[in-house]
């Protein structure tokens, strides 16, 4: 697979570039610093020839790619291990498949990071023509999500080869969002029972997990927004949106009038996941 072949070269050009750009900043929260060991990992060439960028041989077709179930990739401090179906068409049967994910703007020159499967794809030929390839891949905060200012956008590159020899190479078949999980800790909405009328303040802390140092941390100026559900319903309604401080915390008050559930709901952004904490309060 021509992909991972200029990927070997065009990964390590991006992250030394990388690392130069930011060496000034380097004591800096989550800057970003390339380890000896990405830089001198080669990359895994799969079966296939090597071929120009987008270029195909032939009538084999890709028909669809299913990256993580179509949802967004999170990952948190530990690995995190997803799916990528790839599934082909050609009058002489698919042989294999494979998919990896890259982040940059140009798979040749620029690219700084690289998530792929370290085994063959496993395909399930579901006709003479046809077949769908299951690629496996694990994410590992600290080595291949070596920063976290690889959180974001990344590429999808894709690449089948049929029985008789025909290919077929997308450098960016569809657009994948990588995130770093949050959380919130510390949730609570006290006291617990209240009296109706009564107030119940609700207070937490977000958090959001660094690649970089492989621990969560508060992430400030975020806004979330505090909803409640009653005990007799089954929706949230959001009362009121308040903001994180610099350090991830938040403490609001209500007005405690029916049972029911109190929830912090951050609703995620480009780089970080969605996160929920809920509590159960007695009103008497």
């Amino acid at each position: 697979m021509r992909i991972r072949a200029s990927l070997a070269a065009a990964t390590v050009s991006g992250a030394v570039a990388l690392t130069a750009l930011v060496a000034p900043a380097a004591q800096a929260a989550d800057s970003p610093q390339v380890p000896k060991a990405f830089l001198s990992k080669p990359a895994t060439p799969s079966t296939g020839r090597m071929t120009p960028a987008d270029e195909t041989d032939g009538d084999v077709t890709i028909t669809k790619v299913t990256d993580n179930s179509n949802k967004d990739v999170v990952v948190g401090t530990g690995q995190k291990t997803f799916n990528i179906y790839v599934t082909a068409s050609d009058p002489s049967g698919i042989y294999t498949a494979d998919a990896i994910l890259w982040h940059g703007t140009d798979i040749d020159n620029d690219v700084d990071g690289v998530l792929a499967s370290e085994n063959e794809a496993t395909c399930d030929n579901w006709s003479a023509t046809s077949a769908t390839c299951k690629i496996t891949i694990t994410a590992t905060p600290g080595t291949d999500l070596y920063d976290s200012a690889l959180n974001g956008k990344w590429n999808v590159a894709v690449y089948a080869v049929a029985n008789d020899g025909d290919y077929i190479e997308k450098d960016v078949y569809k657009n994948r969002w990588v995130k770093r999980a949050a959380s919130f800790s510390g949730f609570n909405a006290s006291p617990e029972p209240v009296a109706k009328g009564k107030t119940i303040t609700v207070a937490g802390t977000l958090n959001r997990a660094s690649w970089t140092y492989l621990k969560y941390y508060g992430y400030g100026s975020q806004s979330v927004e505090l909803q409640f559900k009653p005990a007799t319903g089954s929706t949230y309604s959001t009362v009121k949106t308040i903001k994180s401080s610099s350090t991830g915390y938040l403490k609001t008050t209500v007005t405690a009038s029916v049972d029911g559930t109190w929830r912090f709901h951050y609703a995620g952004n480009s780089t970080s996941s969605v996160a929920d904490a809920y509590d159960a309060v007695d009103v008497r």
